[in-house]
């Protein structure tokens, strides 16, 4: 997949492009369903597939007061892009005078120009242009003067929810993780790196890990199953994210305990893929260090369990 960070990057000769546009963040079912329409609908007329997203969320521009933490920042977001099969994304920076642009504007000199779309598939509540004027009907009337075609997507319901990224935000903020992994048709994954000064070396030896300060969206406070990826290995783990309240005040981590452990090469530079598979409990204050010390016995008790099972799932 190519990526252009700018129109003027993309070739003349590129296109023609059946496209879609939108944040797509979280990259849900949902979205997946346009995406791989998208794709078959490019080799279909032997054109190029296309995604138009946003750096960064227009919310952080138009009001960053309100802006969400992102289910797949930037990197993550062109990984998954990439494994559906797209053969660009464009990534434009949004600013304050893109978000000023009028909806024919938008479509004849970045769709139709820029882009050279002959086809735009688009969510049913797709918005854009100044003050988000434009929507699919207005879009379709563009369409015909432009030459291209829109297609609308209906809502879909999984497990009784309306798949949205608002939605998978909404779960994976209460912990609700099962939930959560339908709408995403996969696991919640963070990327980030080994949080400096906890105690690592050239060669990491202690079976415990802190990712470095990670500002977009994490579970809800509490113990999950997990499995880290590191150093070209995965690992099953244990993961707190919370204030560690036994040892005080204004402790916020996310600290994972490595299960099945050997020591392994890492630096403050090594990326980190960790997986939440389901939760446990919530963050607890024990009265002792003992106490807690008993928990995480427990807690890893039942990960272990957990993970004997599904390798004996997986094993049928």
């Amino acid at each position: 997949m190519q990526v252009f960070y700018k129109l003027e990057q993309i070739p003349g000769d590129f296109g023609p492009m059946v496209v879609t546009v939108g944040n797509y963040d979280g990259l849900h079912v949902a979205h997946q369903h346009v995406l791989r329409r998208v794709v078959s609908r490019a080799k279909e007329l032997r054109a190029r597939s296309a995604v138009l997203t946003f750096e960064p969320h227009p919310e952080r521009i138009l009001r960053p007061g309100e802006a969400p933490p992102l289910v797949t920042p930037l990197p993550h977001k062109l990984r998954l892009l990439e494994e559906l099969g797209l053969d660009a994304a464009v990534v434009l920076p949004f600013t304050r005078d893109l978000s000023l642009t009028p909806p024919f504007q938008f479509a004849q000199e970045i769709l139709s120009a820029a882009l050279d779309a002959i086809e735009v598939h688009e969510g049913f509540n797709f918005r854009f242009g100044h003050r988000a004027e434009g929507n699919v009907e207005r879009l379709r009337e563009y369409g015909q003067r432009l030459g291209f075609a829109v297609y609308a997507y209906e809502p879909m319901k999984v497990h009784g929810y309306t798949v949205s990224s608002t939605q998978v935000r909404a779960l994976i903020r209460a912990g609700d993780l099962t939930a959560a992994r339908h709408l995403l048709g996969r696991p919640l994954r963070i990327y980030s790196t080994p949080g400096r000064g906890r105690g690592y070396g050239r060669k990491y030896t202690v079976p415990t890990i802190n990712l470095s300060r990670y500002s977009e969206l994490v579970p809800k406070d509490g113990v999950y199953i997990s499995q880290i990826a590191l150093a070209g290995e995965c690992f099953d783990a244990v993961t707190n994210i919370g204030n560690r309240p036994t040892f005080g005040p204004d402790s916020f981590a996310i600290e994972t305990h490595i299960l099945n452990f050997h020591p392994i090469e890492l630096s403050v530079d090594t990326e980190v893929e960790l997986t939440f598979l389901k939760r446990l409990r919530d963050e607890i204050k024990f009265p002792s260090v003992e106490a807690l010390r008993l928990q995480i016995g427990r807690d890893v008790g039942r990960a272990q369990h957990f993970f004997a099972l599904m390798k004996s799932f997986s094993a049928r």
